[in-house]
């Protein structure tokens, strides 16, 4: 009921605050999302498990199984075939058994439970759990083909499983009575379990205190008990059943005989130095684990994990392969949680015959082949390097363009290491899944390192396609005092902060935490070229300055020039502004070094230009907090919390770069006040609080461009934009002639230095010239300095890439003194639309928004394409167009008349290194970028929608009039972390993400609620930093720091996602049992069998203590699946679930039907015997 409520009060809301512009209806676009097209639920889960504790593995299935710490259980088959369950308590997964070929697997948790799970439906369910209350579960052992577990005890004790019916057995070894008089005290919890190969009536029983057992099952008591002085970790057999191997907490292997248990046949040290007198050898690291595996062909194997020397100190963890008199010692990247030898039997009493081990690490798979000379490793196929470096950011793209997958495998396959086995991943179980989407699907991660990967997501598989390394690009720091200007960040220099992406033109630029903008294109042809950079001086001031005569003189507002190149200047590779005054501040400094020579560029994405703010009076750059690039413009910009700086990468120039504050003009609705200088230092990794840093007014927003090694006045060029600036806004008749006097002023500015000796005299002339119109405006001047007295305060986001913690200043008051009054740029879009009101064609322009809820225009004049392009300035200018919101801008979208999406113009992928063509006009009219011209306007006559959300709130503007005609109110007492206009079902909608874990959907451009579902709040920074939406229905986000979770709010694809999970059982025959031998048969040599349902049944052993352990019965059966199976599987998946239903019953009834004949057949034989002992009595003797 509160739900529906609060859908109907979202409707209301809408109605009551929608105001209708003046001819336009609002019935003229049909929606046709409805609620019912929507349904949350996860997908799938990628990547390594988090903190994994145990494993198991399936020798006739070939599925993997791995636990861990947090209760989930992650399934592993063939590539792309992958489960993820999830344990309810959530307490540690101790170890794990499959029911070998059947299709089951029994998890023992820390919380002293069993749980058996089901695994012949595709999402595994638990059928039984048994909860055990007054002992603590050490360790399990599951006899092939048995359907008895032995469960052993923190206290020593054994108790018995039926896991058919998850009942106990009456049967209990007591610790007491296994060791009797051997030990005078307790021997510790029970380490291991098994049964003898050859004779399943003798039970192994291993005492962590070093006490062995081999325990009699029919006679309930102990043939032999081995002593040893130290602690045991684990125990193995040898496949005769002759001997076992203990591992202990020394470092030593002990090789037992089984009828001589005065002494171990033999004491091994794998790692321990021996001693040239004979003594015993130094003690080494326990050795946590060892298998003992027989071949026909050969020696046999030993196998352990740890036992090195203790003064190996650093040396890391490494698995010891003991062949012969071979000893191959493995090192691991990795701690060694687990591993598992995988042998071609799953028979204990016949050789083994290993040919790989299965090694779990605390944060890798690693598989290793035994049969190949020097024990190379297989190629893990499976999508485990996500946390290869952290991941700082991840994108989500759907519907992708088809060619896009074949040409990131073909450029990426060639990035592949060598040296792998040459045989085929033994982990091979399982069928693939229908899958029903034919859409290409790809994520883009950022990594810490500075890496960014590519991933085919499609058909809800995973696979690495492509991986840019973008630190390659700087200069490496030889040692510590190498590093002066990385103080804005911690660690981590490099690492990926936001990533723009355009799928048609391939274009890829990404922001680092250092304050740097990279931009690269894509190539299939290798490059050896120089790095192009920038260095821009972004830098926020709201000081009034004080003249000589005593009147406050505003500062200058100087943004970049708008130059270009008639000539190509060959950019700057390496900072040639970078100063520190006398006293040691650092100025016009980047925080990172581009080398300086040239750099082999291999097939992928090659760079194309680098983009560095600098240190500016002592301060480190603020990070960038936004960024949005553009093909068809060749445009990209970005923002932080001092403002906004666009660069044209065509021409290696910088157009604007203004302060936040300056955008507004004289429209600024916002009371500023002074700041003052103040050094910081940022967390790594996150987007810059605008609590922090300033700076002074001194050459504000000086630009140095790349190639700008010519001798002119900076400042008395910036002084003449500034003029130029001025003169356009205040007088629009003359808008022509200045145009055109920034068009020669740019052409004069871009000349090789030896042709514009007149360049200084000119900037002097215009410096006069703007001094003066600047005092002639004193009003303006005047309501500008008052504007900056007092201040509104909004904090941004600080994201930590290492850390959890999430700060933001929810304060909306206007006047509020001791807060900060930075706005930092947070939403950017470029499109085409109408720039102001009543204009009556569509234009280039960028879309601005900020933290403070305002959203600002800046129109785009570009130069028509081919040779223009490359001659003549682009020129940029903020419009006078303010929109408001409540609450920082996320995000922004264009609808046309209809409702349908407008993308952004772009320019279709072209091979970037191609060779040049004869006539070079011919291959410049070649680029046509897709959508409108961005060089002339359309004349148009249907209105397009703005669709704009904040954090608080969404709105619909209807474009040109700017009137709103949509307002929806998103959260009052929480704030939105992600939105995103997306396509699904052929219509549009808004999808956002709230920090208290809230999911919502609603209808454009109506701004209907079409879903509201409480899926996850907000635990960590690493979802709020990963989160994201894209088409179809589909998101996903980190849910650790090595998995990504993949949920879709879409009813169709949750329909359909039965069909297109794979299956991890499927129907193998069980291998056949060794033969025995004639011999063997005939004196009664080989494996001896054991009624267990004799002993263990409730006929043979009595009744369990009941308060020892509770059964529950688990959700798992048909009757649970047929619950989950009615929202989320499809008529097919409903009628083949009815089908198992209808072949249970009919199993069920053939049972009764075997019952009721053997209870006839009793009857009947209890018939006959009365009939036969009273045949031939007379009535008077009974």
């Amino acid at each position: 009921m509160k739900k529906i409520k609060k859908v109907l009060d979202g409707i209301a809301a809408v109605s009551s605050s929608s105001s209708v512009q003046p001819g336009i209806k609002e019935n003229d676009i049909q929606e046709t999302l409805q609620s019912e097209h929507f349904q949350l639920c996860k997908t799938v889960r990628h990547g390594f498990p988090y903190q994994p504790s145990s494993m198991a593995f399936d020798p006739v299935q070939k599925i993997l199984a791995v636990g861990t710490q947090a209760g989930a259980l992650r399934l592993f088959g063939r590539p792309g075939v992958e489960c993820y369950c999830q344990h309810e308590s959530g307490a540690a997964v101790i170890q794990l058994q499959f029911l070998i070929n059947e299709g089951a697997l029994v998890s023992a948790l820390t919380d002293n439970s069993l749980h058996l799970w089901n695994l012949r439906q595709k999402r595994p369910a638990i059928l039984h759990s048994l909860k055990f209350s007054k002992e603590r579960i050490t360790f399990c052992h599951l006899p092939f083909q048995s359907k008895w577990l032995y469960v052993g005890t923190e206290r020593g004790n054994i108790h018995i499983v039926n896991v058919e019916s998850f009942t106990l057995s009456g049967y209990v070894i007591m610790w007491n009575k296994a060791i009797e008089l051997s030990s005078k005290s307790h021997p510790g919890p029970i380490v291991h379990i098994s049964d003898n190969p050859m004779d399943e009536g003798k039970l192994l029983i291993g005492f962590e205190s070093g006490i062995v057992v081999l325990w009699d099952l029919k006679s309930k008591k102990a043939d032999y008990r081995y002593n040893y002085d130290e602690a045991i970790h684990s125990v193995a057999w040898h496949h005769e059943g002759k001997q076992f191997i203990c591992s202990h907490s020394d470092g030593t292997l002990t090789m037992w005989n089984v009828r001589s248990p005065a002494r171990p046949a033999q004491i091994i040290t794998p790692h321990g130095k021996q001693p040239k007198d004979g003594k015993k050898p130094e003690p080494c690291k326990p050795i946590l684990k060892v298998e003992y595996r027989t071949s026909r062909s050969g020696d046999p194997f030993i196998i352990l994990s740890g036992g090195l020397s203790y003064d190996t100190a650093g040396r890391r963890p490494c698995l010891t392969v003991m062949h012969g008199k071979s000893i191959a010692v493995l090192e691991m990247d990795y701690p060694i949680v687990d591993f598992l030898t995988l042998c071609e039997t799953p028979y204990p009493n016949d050789f083994q015959d290993p040919y790989a081990v299965v090694i779990l690490l605390e944060k890798d798979l690693a598989v290793i082949d035994l049969e190949q000379i020097g024990y190379p490793i297989f190629e893990n196929p499976y999508p485990m390097s996500i946390h290869e470096s952290p991941v700082t950011c991840c994108e989500y793209f759907a519907d992708c363009p088809a060619e896009l997958i074949p040409a990131l495998y073909s450029v990426g396959v060639r990035q592949k290491r060598q040296g792998y086995s040459k045989k085929e991943w033994p982990v091979s179980g399982g069928n693939w899944g229908l899958g029903a989407q034919s859409y290409a699907e790809l994520i883009i991660t950022g990594h810490a390192d500075g890496s960014v990967k590519f991933w085919d997501a499609s058909a809800i598989t995973l696979q690495m396609l492509y991986k840019l390394k973008t630190a390659k690009i700087f200069e490496k720091c030889r040692n510590k005092d190498d590093k002066p200007n990385t103080d804005i960040v911690d660690e981590d220099p490099y690492a990926i902060q936001i990533i723009s992406w355009h799928p048609e033109s391939r274009i890829l630029c990404v922001a680092g935490v250092s304050a740097h903008v990279m931009i690269y294109k894509f190539s299939k042809q290798e490059a050896t070229s120089d790095i192009s950079m920038i260095e821009v001086r972004l830098q926020y001031e709201t000081n009034d300055i004080e003249s000589p005569n005593g009147d406050p003189v505003q500062p200058l507002l100087t943004p970049g020039t708008s130059s270009t190149n008639s000539q190509p200047a060959i950019p700057q590779s390496h900072p040639s502004t970078s100063s520190s005054s006398s006293d040691g501040i650092r100025d016009n400094v980047p925080c990172l070094k581009v080398r300086s020579s040239s750099l082999k560029q291999s097939v992928g994405y090659q760079i194309e230009l680098v983009v560095q703010l600098v240190w500016v009076n002592g301060e480190p750059p603020q990070q960038i907090t936004s960024i949005a690039v553009n093909s068809a413009y060749e445009l990209v910009v970005f923002g932080n919390c001092n403002g906004i700086a666009i660069v044209d990468y065509l021409q290696k120039t910088i157009l604007l770069n203004l302060c936040t504050f300056e955008l507004y003009g004289s429209n600024d609705p916002y009371q500023r006040q002074p700041k003052s200088p103040r050094k910081t230092r940022q967390p790594s990794g996150g987007l810059s609080d605008i609590n922090e840093g300033s700076s002074t007014s001194e050459d504000r927003c000086k630009s140095p461009t790349s190639g700008s090694g010519s001798p002119y006045n900076s400042e008395d060029e910036q002084k003449m934009a500034h003029f130029i600036e001025k003169v356009r806004i205040i007088s629009k008749q003359l808008s022509k002639t200045l145009a055109n006097d920034i068009a020669k002023m740019s052409r004069k500015l871009s000349l090789p230095t030896e042709l514009k000796p007149e360049l200084v005299k000119e900037s002097g002339e215009h410096q006069t010239k703007a001094h003066k119109k600047y005092l002639a405006n004193d009003v303006s001047r005047k309501q500008q300095r008052r504007s900056h007295e007092f201040a509104r305060s909004k904090s941004y986001p600080n994201f930590n890439i290492r850390d959890n913690s999430f700060s933001r200043s929810r304060s909306s008051s206007v006047t509020s003194i001791d807060k900060e009054s930075r706005e930092a740029i947070s939403a950017l879009h470029f499109c085409e639309t109408f720039t102001r009101k009543n204009d009556t064609s569509i234009s280039p322009c960028l879309w601005v928004g900020t933290t403070l809820g305002t959203v600002l225009v800046i129109a785009l004049n570009l130069p028509q394409s081919g040779e223009q392009r490359l001659l003549q300035p682009v020129i940029v200018s903020p419009s006078g167009t303010i929109l408001k919101l409540k609450g920082a801008i996320l995000r922004m979208a264009f609808l046309d008349a209809s409702g349908s999406l407008i993308p952004p113009a772009y320019e279709p992928w072209q091979e970037p290194n191609a060779p040049e063509e004869k006539d070079e006009k011919d291959k410049l009219k070649k680029r046509r970028p897709v959508s409108v011209s961005p060089s002339t306007s359309q004349e148009i006559s249907e209105n397009q929608y703005a669709v704009i959300c904040s954090e608080k709130q969404a709105e619909v503007v209807s474009l040109p009039s700017q009137n709103c005609i949509h307002k929806q109110s998103i959260t009052e007492t929480s704030f939105v972390l992600r939105a995103d206009m997306v396509a699904m079902s052929n219509s549009i909608c808004l999808a956002c993400f709230c920090a208290n874990g809230h999911i919502m959907t609603f209808g454009l451009p109506s701004l209907r609620p079409l879903l509201d579902v409480n899926y996850l709040p907000l635990t960590d920074m690493r979802i709020a930093r990963t989160f994201c939406f894209t088409n179809n229905g589909q998101a996903l986000y980190l849910v650790s720091p090595t998995e990504i979770q993949r949920i879709t709010y879409s009813q169709e694809t949750c329909e359909n996602l039965q069909e297109m999970l794979g299956e991890l059982f499927t129907p193998v025959e069980t291998p056949e049992a060794p033969n025995r031998g004639f011999f063997k048969g005939l004196f009664g040599g080989g494996a001896q069998s054991l009624d267990r349902e004799e002993l263990f049944g409730e006929s043979g052993s009595g009744k369990p203590v009941r308060s020892l352990a509770q059964h529950i019965p688990g959700p798992g059966g048909i009757e649970g699946v047929k619950g989950a199976a009615s929202g989320v599987v499809s008529d097919l998946a409903r009628a083949r679930l009815a089908l198992d239903e209808r072949g249970q019953k009919l199993g069920e009834l053939d049972e009764r039907t075997a019952a009721m004949l053997a209870s006839a057949e009793a009857f009947s034989k209890h018939a006959h015997d009365m009939m036969l002992k009273y045949k031939d009595k007379k009535w008077y003797q009974f």
